[in-house]
């Protein structure tokens, strides 16, 4: 049972890719402290913040708005793991993992966003009496 956006599983590998995103960070540059580092930290943060923001929204339609933002700040951090791998600052071949997880992530938000598109399902009526 769902009873707080910390049991979403989808909000638990965002939390994950924002401590392996901060790991990235810290093979950087010093000189990219304000740059670099800073973006993918924002981004990374962004994205379980943003679930857990639409899961306390009133309406299904604000919910996704946040799923999909979540959706947003995902892209842009894969982007800027593309530009460090570009610029050699860490080895590309060392990204596969947090891409791995950044893939499984974007599937499942997709997957959410869906699910939320659609009116929420209605619930049987009770058949106990009071």
């Amino acid at each position: 049972m769902i009873r707080s956006y910390r049991d979403l599983h989808v909000w638990q590998l965002g939390v994950r890719l924002v401590i392996e995103s901060y790991e990235v960070g810290r093979h950087l540059p010093t000189d990219e402290r304000f740059g670099l580092i800073a973006q993918i930290r924002r981004a990374a943060v962004s994205i379980p913040a943003n679930i857990a923001e639409g899961h306390g929204r009133n309406t299904r339609g604000d919910y996704r708005h946040h799923v999909c933002t979540a959706a947003g700040s995902l892209r842009e951090l894969e982007t800027l793991f593309t530009i460090i791998a570009e610029l050699k600052y860490v080895d590309e071949k060392s990204l596969k993992p947090i891409q791995h997880l950044c893939d499984e992530l974007g599937r499942m938000l997709t997957r959410l966003a869906k699910r939320l598109e659609s009116p929420a399902p209605r619930r049987a009526p009770s058949t106990t009496s009071p």
